[in-house]
This record gives C-alpha cells, sequence and structure tokens, in this order.
C-alpha cells in the first residue's frame, strides 16, 4: 500500500502510487514504524529536490530522519510553499531567489534561510494550511494554482490563457466553457511574486498537451 507522502497543492498528504517530477521534505513527520503521522513539522526549511542526484540512494522513511514527499511537479512543489534544494537545485534556487527579489522590489537577494521564514507565515495559519488568497484570474501569471470560489475541493494550473484541473498523475485537458474571473490562490504570495517576475516552474508533460 502507497505512503501517504504525495503533496497536492493544498499542502495537504495523500497515499498514491506515483511519485512525480521532485522530491523534498519538510521535516520528520513519520514514527519509528514510518508511518506518517503529521503533515507539519517546525522545520521551516521546505524544499524540492531532483529524484536522481549524483547516485545517492536513500532508504525511505529512517527513524528521526526527515520524510521523503513527492511532488507532481514544481507548480504544485509551491502551491505547497517548498522552494527549490540548495544542493540538487542550485541553479533553479539562485533564479527562484533573483525573482523573489525582483517581484517583491528587495534592494538584494534574501538568504534561502529568509525566505524559508516568508513562506513559513505565508502557507501556515497556526498548524493549518491557508486556504488561498482572493485573486482575478487575468492577473495571474502561468504556473499558478487555483481553486473554483465555490469548488474549494479542486485545484487548477492556470496555464497558456486556461485552466487544467490538478490530478495526483497529472493535469486534465482545459476547461470548457467561461473562465471564471475571481478564484481563490493557492500559491503564496511571495512565490506568486517570483512567477510575475519571471521563474518558469518545472511543470508535468500533461501541462502542455493542447486539449
Amino acid at each position: 500500500m502507497p505512503a501517504r507522502v504525495r503533496v497536492t497543492p493544498f499542502g495537504n498528504l495523500i497515499a498514491v502510487a506515483s511519485r512525480g517530477l521532485l522530491m523534498g521534505n519538510r521535516g520528520c513527520l513519520h514514527d519509528q514504524t514510518g508511518e506518517v503521522v503529521r503533515e507539519t513539522a517546525s522545520y521551516k526549511g521546505w524544499v524540492t529536490c531532483l529524484l536522481d542526484f549524483n547516485g545517492r540512494k536513500r532508504e525511505l522513511r529512517r527513524p528521526g530522519r526527515y520524510t521523503e514527499l513527492f511532488f507532481l511537479d514544481e507548480a504544485t512543489a509551491l502551491a505547497a510553499g517548498h522552494r527549490p534544494c540548495h544542493t540538487c537545485r542550485r541553479h533553479a534556487l539562485g533564479r527562484f531567489l533573483d525573482c523573489v527579489a525582483a517581484g517583491i522590489a528587495l534592494d538584494r537577494r534574501e538568504r534561502p534561510g529568509q525566505l524559508d521564514h516568508r513562506l513559513h507565515a505565508e502557507r501556515l495559519n497556526g498548524r493549518a494550511f491557508r486556504g488561498g488568497w482572493p485573486g482575478r484570474l487575468s492577473e495571474l501569471p502561468p504556473g499558478t494554482i487555483v481553486t473554483r470560489m465555490g469548488d474549494p475541493s479542486s485545484a487548477y494550473l492556470w496555464v497558456n490563457g486556461s485552466l487544467r484541473r490538478w490530478m495526483p498523475d497529472g493535469y486534465g485537458e482545459p476547461e470548457a466553457g467561461a473562465l471564471p474571473a475571481d478564484v481563490l490562490v493557492l500559491t503564496p504570495p511571495t512565490v506568486l511574486a517570483a512567477l510575475r517576475a519571471g521563474y518558469e516552474p518545472l511543470l508535468h508533460a500533461t501541462a502542455r498537451v493542447n486539449g
């Protein structure tokens, strides 16, 4: 039976067989038996990592070590409040930090630890994940993940002028019908600023399939 280690755009964890394009962590979320028993920890350095880096091998969910999490793609990870890893995704992190600095008009790029504190305040309200921020769909950059006002349980990727429903194994066809004017934005404000400044997240192949 799959472990509950796949991250949704809402930030919560589900159990599905496929791993997706990226790995990551947010601290130790499992007990001594390897069962995932929580969705957050006090650790603030929520990152995304490559599935394969320098031939390294890991024993999953070792007692007392961080819990390996998996993401459909980077748009999903960013919506959940994760940022690129300093070790295996150094170039992506540098680009992300530059885009954050440009997007929120900082004098210089932040250190990763400073960014982690900023994102931690945005992704959680106490121990609960935030439900999103009101936004105008036409003003959002590609790579943003949103929910419809009347359907808060489903997430959609905004890309190429269309909404595609998020699913654990990929994105659906472009949604038919009129687009909503107003949505709830799952992607945190700092990440949204980076996307507006030109950061291009790694997207699952289904996001690029024409409907």
